[in-house]
């Protein structure tokens, strides 16, 4: 309808997904995590190897990665919240490495290869995703419930004291709130989200590669949450669309030149637009209804 592939509104609806899972956590809860890419790439390699090898069902597998994100969230959340600011980033990018390297070597990965031909199926054993018409509208209906799931969480008590810890953890603390607790399940939360993102991935593009999990990924999540305006709902859907969008407009026509040029759009959003396009676009109605107030 708005003349796009099917497979690239796929792909750029998994990528928003994605970036709203981490902007769960560091737009909401003020986590800043470098090791986002091994829930997102693990959770691949787990739905594409149970699809193709174990004979799953597309749903399965990508239930399967979901609880994969979840349970290494789990694991992340518990070494390393106890930890904050950067020290926190550096434990989960260590992590994020060694789960790297365990897909680097594992047998089941496809090493440097990737893990190839990941076959669609069918959803239910009822509808086949051959069609990529199909299975976009099937990710769509993914993507629109996880996107509401997400609403209602930050707007939820729960969800209020994810941004109480934000503004000031001290204070929630003072209060009796068991911080650690409320950061770990938010962590697992996005964790989750962002393992389902990951599973629809390889479900869409037949492939799970070393791509998925390496350190860059995780770098790429934070470039569109702060393009997009961190703490923002639309935010990061919007910074993941320029982000795909550039990426496959300019591969192309300037091959690897296609990082310089996000690298400079990022460098010239933190200057001059620190809350992103979108938060910039709020912090601007703000400033015109207080205009029109007084």
């Amino acid at each position: 309808m708005l003349g796009l592939y099917p497979v690239f509104g796929m792909k750029l609806l998994c990528f928003a997904l994605f970036a709203c899972a981490f902007n769960l956590l560091l737009g909401f809860t003020g986590l800043l995590s470098f090791g986002h890419a091994a829930f997102f790439g693990f959770a691949a390699y787990v739905a594409g190897w149970l699809v193709k090898a174990q004979g799953f069902t597309p749903e399965l597998g990508i239930l399967a990665g979901t609880l994969t994100g979840a349970l290494l969230g789990l694991l992340f959340g518990a070494i390393a919240i106890r930890r904050q600011g950067i020290y926190f980033a550096m434990i989960t990018l260590a992590l994020s490495q060694m789960v790297y390297f365990v897909c680097l070597q594992a047998p089941f990965t496809g090493g440097e290869d990737g893990l190839q031909g990941v076959p669609r199926g069918s959803l239910f054993g009822l509808l086949p995703l051959a069609s990529d018409l199909t299975l976009y509208y099937v990710v769509l209906a993914i993507f629109v419930a996880c996107f509401l799931f997400i609403l209602r969480v930050v707007t939820s008590p729960f969800g209020q004291v994810l941004k109480m810890i934000r503004e000031n953890e001290p204070r929630a603390v003072s209060l009796g709130y068991e911080v650690e607790r409320y950061k770990l399940m938010a962590f697992v939360l996005s964790a989750a989200l962002s393992g389902l993102a990951g599973s629809m991935k390889t479900i869409v593009m037949g492939f799970a590669s070393l791509t998925d999990v390496h350190w860059a990924m995780s770098g790429e999540v934070i470039l569109m949450s702060l393009l997009g305006g961190v703490g923002t709902f639309f935010g990061p859907v919007l910074g993941s669309g320029v982000v795909i969008a550039l990426q496959n407009i300019l591969a192309d026509k300037v091959g690897e030149w296609v990082t310089v040029i996000i690298g400079a759009i990022f460098v010239v959003c933190v200057l001059a637009f620190r809350k992103g396009i979108v938060g910039e676009i709020q912090a601007f109605r703000d400033r015109r209804k207080a205009r029109v107030a007084h």
